[in-house]
């Protein structure tokens, strides 16, 4: 069995922390994580750079990063305009984010759930714009499908119902996404069974945060009903700002290390993701990082599926030596 392992830390992850990356280190960043073997990567957002400066320099980092060969990069877009300025950048798909929380859609993207699908629709048709030989992948991924930290509890029937919708105006794929931690492994599994019973193939991937420290948990939900892509931050980084004490995403190295341990290949090398990860920490001092991975490293012994075993201590921290200083 194989999964693909979306990194969404240039994303997600930087537009959750207050300090700005320089524009250089996000292109050093994004290509070290492409050299480690991730397939997929959403690069940026295409955002009002007023609400969100981080995001400010998508563009530049997007129009690097599709010269990496065989590297899919995906850009969030909240809206048409958004969707214009991506595709003239070059990405090959959108990401776009649809609550299924009323309140929570108001609240992130000024707008309704039924404006919101509308917007979608006219994101699906920007696609008849292209240049011939261009190509524009829309996916959606559903906001609080697992519940809202403003609203409560959220109707599965409605969440189902509401992929359909955006099936019929013409995503091509829908995913479900827990930003604010609510989920738990029975919910998950239920949903996306659902989900993959009503969309078939157009049934998208997981995006998980372990606010509530069932990310990992979530995802062994998942892959029993079928999922087999999933996003991961690189040292769990993210957000929500509707979610207090939110800890952010599902961590990368250590989905990968656990997926790999169980069978499951994700074509990813945790030394080159551990580099990755490296050069992200340097180009954010002093922010708070998060994974196990990184303090212990994998153990004698550990194979990756289907490969090779691993060098002892892959993704460990260096310690300080006795009577060194740290």
């Amino acid at each position: 069995m194989e999964v693909l392992v979306s990194e969404v830390g240039p994303r997600d992850g930087l537009q959750s922390v207050k300090q700005a990356m320089p524009t250089g280190h996000k292109i050093a960043w994004v290509r070290a994580l492409a050299a480690a073997g991730l397939q997929e990567i959403e690069v940026g957002s295409f955002v009002n750079p007023a609400r969100l400066p981080q995001m400010a320099d998508a563009a530049e980092v997007v129009r690097d990063a599709v010269t990496i060969d065989g590297l899919t990069v995906l850009a969030l877009v909240p809206n048409l305009k958004g969707a214009r300025r991506a595709a003239e950048a070059g990405v090959h798909k959108v990401t776009i984010p649809v609550s299924a929380s009323e309140q929570h859609s108001l609240a992130n993207v000024n707008m309704t759930c039924e404006q919101a699908v509308e917007e979608v629709r006219r994101v699906c048709a920007l696609r008849t714009e292209l240049d011939a030989g261009r190509s524009l992948g829309v996916e959606v991924g559903i906001s609080t499908a697992f519940g809202c930290t403003l609203q409560g509890p959220i109707s599965e029937d409605w969440v189902i119902a509401l992929a359909g919708r955006l099936v019929e105006v013409g995503v091509d794929s829908v995913g479900l996404s827990d930003g604010t931690g609510t989920a738990n492994p029975a919910q998950v599994r239920r949903l996306f069974t659902r989900l993959n019973r009503e969309l078939g193939d157009r049934a998208g991937g997981a995006h998980f945060h372990n606010t509530r420290g069932q990310g990992l948990a979530n995802v062994v939900a998942a892959l029993e009903a079928g999922v087999t892509t999933f996003d991961a931050s690189l040292g769990g980084l993210g957000g929500c700002p509707y979610s207090p004490g939110a800890t952010g995403n599902i961590v990368t190295e250590d989905l990968v290390w656990m997926l790999e341990a169980m069978g499951i290949s994700t074509g990813i090398d945790l030394d080159r993701l551990m580099e990755a990860r490296r050069i992200m920490e340097d180009g954010l001092p002093g922010q708070e990082t998060y994974g196990y991975l990184a303090e212990v490293g994998t153990e004698k012994g550990f194979r990756y599926a289907g490969g090779p075993i691993a060098p002892e201590g892959t993704g460990r921290r260096q310690q300080p030596q006795p009577g060194a200083t740290a």
